[in-house]
């Protein structure tokens, strides 16, 4: 007997954890019916026992794998000094990891935040400021362009102007000042710029959205227009950067600079809640002291994560990891076209998956995978996300790809 949920019981179930949730959690989410207890590397295992491979990555956010050495230790390391001391003092973490990101990202200056829609809301923030201060926009008529089929979060500003319906019914009134267009379409973009546009924001590639890559050329396009015009271009990597499409940041395959980044995800190393956003110093220098802030942001323990996340990255290892085994991720889900998929998309160890008018649905796929050892999650009705961290053995990225023929073929 043991112990759980205050009472006398045998040893709890999976079941039994996942009635816990269904009660007392809210329901926010539609998770896969596994209980995860203890994670390595690639690997996870349940309550119950049972080791899956990880594809998904919490979103990008295990980069890195779960409980990278380096990664804990440096968390332990800092766990055994100070964690938090507000930025209303200074600490000796913040100014090196900001110096630190902001080499690694060829950037000017650094300001830490939490989640990743924390960095977008002070992305949107520093825009609006910047074009009202800088570029003569009349102040609360500032506009930024974004991009239907977007993900950037979830709080109430970044779902006015999200084209999912599911993330927006019921949550208005919504935030003026966003104009959408199609992704991928320069022309669109162009035509709706105006004297009062302050930015556009872009994902270099889009996730939620089934990992969508724009057309050949889009973003060089989309920076000529922006400089043609005085408009700043942002680039959201919280789920596409540090390494996951193969280089630091996704927009590097473009040959295109941005002038504000957004990071997060991986920033935290899978063990806290670590985000940036990272640009040009004239822009986010627009911000001074009581204009913005966070108490937790920018915390010494984020700070040591992060600083050891960057060092890893400065390797270049996991870069070449991902656009090896991306390639060769690739080059076998496009092989099953045809044979239970209908067009495979992606860059580096990522990749977005349709499968074919007949087979089962992403939500049957992910529930069929869970049942052979893999962990996927579905986006929309068919389509899978394939990430798996960048830390995988080709071997294990076989075993699961193998999973993903059974699963779809007809």
């Amino acid at each position: 007997m043991t112990t759980f949920a205050g009472r006398e019981t045998a040893a709890p179930t999976a079941a039994s954890f996942i009635e816990l949730d269904e009660q007392w959690s809210t329901h926010n989410y539609h998770p896969l019916p596994v209980v995860i207890a203890e994670a390595s590397g690639a690997s996870v295992t349940d309550v119950e026992g049972k080791s899956y491979l990880d594809f998904l990555s919490g979103y990008s956010a295990l980069n890195f794998g779960h409980r990278h050495p380096d990664l804990v230790a440096a968390a332990v390391e800092q766990l055994g000094r100070v964690t938090l001391t507000s930025r209303a003092f200074h600490h000796d973490q913040l100014g090196l990891f900001c110096r630190e990101l902001a080499e690694l990202t060829g950037t000017e200056l650094v300001l830490p935040m939490n989640s990743g829609a924390e960095a977008v809301e002070s992305a949107v923030k520093i825009a609006r400021k910047w074009a009202h201060r800088v570029k003569g926009v009349p102040d609360g008529t500032a506009e930024l362009i974004v991009a239907g089929s977007n993900f950037h979060g979830r709080t109430t500003t970044i779902v006015s102007f999200s084209t999912d319906e599911t993330a927006r019914a019921d949550f208005g009134p919504f935030t003026p000042g966003f104009v959408t267009v199609k992704y991928g379409d320069a022309a669109a973009l162009r035509d709706a710029i105006t004297p009062r546009t302050a930015a556009v924001l872009l994902e270099p590639v889009q996730g939620e959205a089934g990992v969508i890559v724009p057309p050949e050329g889009y973003f060089a396009d989309v920076r000529q227009a922006c400089d043609s015009r005085g408009v700043l271009l942002i680039a959201d990597e919280i789920q596409s950067g540090l390494a996951r499409t193969g280089t630091v940041l996704a927009l590097d395959h473009e040959g295109v600079r941005a002038d504000i980044y957004t990071l997060g995800k991986a920033l935290g190393g899978g063990i806290l809640p670590v985000s940036a956003v990272a640009g040009r110093r004239d822009v986010l220098g627009v911000l001074k002291p009581g204009e913005h802030g966070s108490t937790f942001g920018g915390n010494p323990l984020a700070c040591a994560v992060g600083r050891a996340v960057v060092r890893l990255l400065n390797t270049g290892e996991f870069q070449q990891r991902a656009t090896e085994l991306g390639a060769h991720l690739h080059a076998r889900l496009t092989a099953l076209v045809g044979q239970g998929l209908s067009e495979v998309r992606g860059r580096g160890l990522w990749a977005g998956i349709d499968i074919a008018p007949g087979g089962p649905s992403g939500r049957a796929a992910s529930e069929a995978l869970m049942a052979r050892g893999v962990l996927c999650k579905e986006t929309h009705e068919r389509t899978l996300r394939v990430a798996p961290p960048l830390v995988i053995t080709r071997e294990e990225l076989d075993r699961g790809i193998d999973a993903i023929a059974e699963v779809v073929r007809p």
